[in-house]
C-alpha cells in the first residue's frame, strides 16, 4: 500500500518591500542593454556594471565583456564606467585615447563626488566613511588628488583621526553602509570635531535606507532572514547585518535559491525573504518557488514605504531614439 505523502510543514514568508533593484541599479543595467543594441557586441564594461552575478552573467550574453580596466579595452569599442563610480582619471584616460565612454556611476554617488570637490575647494580636510578597497570609495577618493580625502571605516578610526586644523573638517561617506553604523560613527566625529561639516544631504543613498529599515520590520518577527545578494554586495551584506541586529536568530546571503539550506529552517514558522539593490526581482520569485517545494507557504508582503525615484539614461543613448 502506498504511502500518502508527508503534510508540508506550515512556513509564513514575510516579504520585504521595497527589495531588490533601485533606481541607480536599474539605470547601469539599461545603459549596457541600451549600449549593444545601439552600437553592437562587444560593448566593453569597466568593472561589474553592478555587484550581481546574475545580472552580469546575463549581460555577458547579450555581448558586454567585464574588464577590470580601461587598458584591456579596444579604442574602437563603447566602454562603460560601472555604477560604483570611477576615479578621474579614467573618463581622462578614455579622452585621451578617443574613446566612445558611457558614464553608467549612480547619480547619487555623483553626488558624493561633487560634495568632496566643494569640500576641497573650500579648503577643508576630508574623511570619508567607507569601505577600504571597495569600488565606490575608489572612485570618491579619486576624485581629488592622492591623499587628500582619508578613509574612516570605524569608530575607532574616528577616535583616532588627527587633523591639520580640527575646525575645518568635513566628511562624505560611501552610499551603501548601514545606517546605524554610519550613525556611530558620524557621531564619534561630530563629538571630536563640533564643527564638521555634513553633507547637504544625507550620503547613504534612499534605496540602500528603505531596504535596511525594511529588513528591520520583518526581522523583529521572522526567526529567520534570507538576502538574496551576492557576497561582493555591499548593500547585500549589510542587510544580512541590519537582519542579525534586529531580532532575527539567523540571517544568510545567498546567491539565489540553490544556497538555500533546508536545515536553516528546521522548526522555523516564519521567515523573511529580501534582495539587495543590485538582485533581479526573479531571484526572490525563484526563493519563495524554492520554498514551497518544500513547505505549504504563505507569502505576507511587508510594505514600509513607495519608491518612485528614477534616473535618466545618457543623452548619447536616447538622441537618436
Amino acid at each position: 500500500m502506498l504511502q500518502e505523502p508527508r503534510p508540508r510543514p506550515p512556513l509564513t514568508v514575510l516579504l520585504a518591500t521595497p527589495r531588490g533593484f533601485c533606481a541607480g541599479v536599474d539605470r547601469a543595467i539599461q545603459i549596457v542593454e541600451r549600449a549593444i543594441e545601439k552600437y553592437g557586441a562587444p560593448v566593453y564594461v569597466r568593472h561589474e556594471i553592478v555587484h550581481n552575478r546574475h545580472v552580469v552573467e546575463r549581460l555577458k550574453n547579450l555581448g558586454a565583456v567585464f574588464v577590470e580596466e580601461l587598458s584591456e579595452c579596444p579604442t574602437d569599442r563603447p566602454v562603460v564606467f560601472s555604477a560604483h563610480g570611477v576615479p578621474k582619471s579614467v573618463p581622462a584616460e578614455a579622452k585621451g585615447r578617443q574613446m566612445l565612454y558611457l558614464d553608467a556611476t549612480c547619480p547619487l554617488v555623483s553626488k558624493v563626488h561633487v560634495e568632496a570637490q566643494r569640500h576641497y575647494d573650500a579648503g577643508k580636510e576630508i574623511v570619508l566613511i567607507g569601505h577600504a578597497g571597495h569600488p565606490e570609495v575608489v572612485g570618491t577618493m579619486g576624485q581629488l588628488p592622492d591623499g587628500v580625502v582619508k578613509l574612516i571605516e570605524t569608530v575607532e578610526d574616528a577616535r583616532a583621526f588627527n587633523p591639520i586644523d580640527p575646525a575645518n573638517v568635513a566628511f562624505a561617506t560611501q552610499t551603501t553602509l548601514s545606517v546605524d553604523d554610519t550613525a556611530e560613527i558620524v557621531a564619534a566625529l561630530r563629538e571630536r570635531f563640533p564643527d564638521i561639516a555634513a553633507p547637504h544631504k544625507e550620503d547613504i543613498c534612499y534605496a540602500t535606507t528603505n531596504r535596511q529599515e525594511a529588513v528591520k520590520a520583518i526581522s523583529a518577527r521572522a526567526e529567520v532572514l534570507l538576502v538574496l545578494g551576492s557576497a561582493n554586495s555591499s548593500n547585500s551584506v549589510r542587510l544580512v547585518e541590519v537582519g542579525k541586529r534586529s531580532g532575527a536568530k539567523g540571517a544568510y546571503l545567498i546567491d539565489d535559491a540553490r544556497g538555500l539550506d533546508l536545515a536553516w529552517l528546521d522548526g522555523v514558522s516564519t521567515v523573511g525573504v529580501t534582495a539587495g539593490a543590485s538582485a533581479p526581482e526573479l531571484l526572490v520569485q525563484g526563493l519563495i518557488d524554492r520554498l514551497g517545494e518544500a513547505f505549504d507557504v504563505t507569502v505576507e508582503e511587508v510594505d514600509t514605504v513607495r519608491e518612485t525615484v528614477s534616473f535618466k539614461l545618457p543623452r548619447k543613448l536616447t538622441a537618436d531614439a
